[in-house]
Order: C-alpha cells, then structure tokens, then sequence
C-alpha cells in the first residue's frame, strides 16, 4: 500500500460519539505537526463531526476558551478565544475578525459505532 493509502487506511479513536454535543462542547485530541506536540478537536454542527488543528489561522495560538469550549454562545461558530476570529464549523473558513478568508487546518474524521476517530496525514500525525 502506497504510504498516502497507508495514513488514510489508520484511524485513531478520539472519543465516544454522545461525548460531542451538537453546537456545543467539543473533545480535544493529541497529535504531531511535523513532529512537534499539539492538539487536534472535533466538534459536531448539523448532526456531522468535523476535525480540525487546534490553531487559529492568524496566529498560532489554540482556539478554545476553557477545554473543549470552541463554540460561541449562539452554538453556530467556532471562535477564537484570543483574537475573536469566527469560523464555519463545517469549512473550516474564517468568516470574521482578523484571518477573514483564512482556514482552519482540516484533520479527516469519521464517526461509526458510535465512536469518532480520526485519519493521520502527511502533516498531521499521531
């Protein structure tokens, strides 16, 4: 198997899937950027999870207010707890404040058995 093929073929469990609430309080996971220690989350928005680097797009500083808090109060977008840059749940894109038109760093996930895990890549291992 290809080593691309590889990574994608791994998964990883990050949490039970009723642990991550629709708009509401995500789960935070350890992971590798180009061999240096970080963290990864997931949250959940129109019933999907979705992954992302727990890094703002304007400044490298992690997004979550207190730990697993990455929603604003309306449950509609993730903000940045520094800066106050929004961002789509679903896309990653940054929608208002300082990185406007930046994107947070997609981590694949997918959600089966009731279990969330997530897919290291060339970038973003384990």
């Amino acid at each position: 198997m290809a080593g691309g093929a590889r990574l994608m073929a791994e998964r990883i469990f990050v949490c039970a899937s009723g642990e991550v609430a629709e708009g509401g309080k995500g789960v935070r996971f350890p992971v590798q950027v180009h061999g240096e220690a970080a963290t990864g989350f997931v949250v959940r928005r129109g019933g999907k999870a979705y992954g992302y680097l727990n890094r703002c797009a304007h400044v490298p500083t992690e997004l979550d207010w207190f730990k697993g808090e990455f929603f604003e109060s309306s449950g509609l977008y993730i903000m940045c707890q520094t800066h106050g840059a929004i961002y789509t749940p679903e896309t990653g894109e940054c929608v208002g404040g300082p990185c406007k038109g930046g994107r947070l760093q997609a981590i694949a996930v997918e959600e089966d058995n009731n279990g969330i895990y997530w897919h290291p890549s060339d970038k973003i291992t384990a």
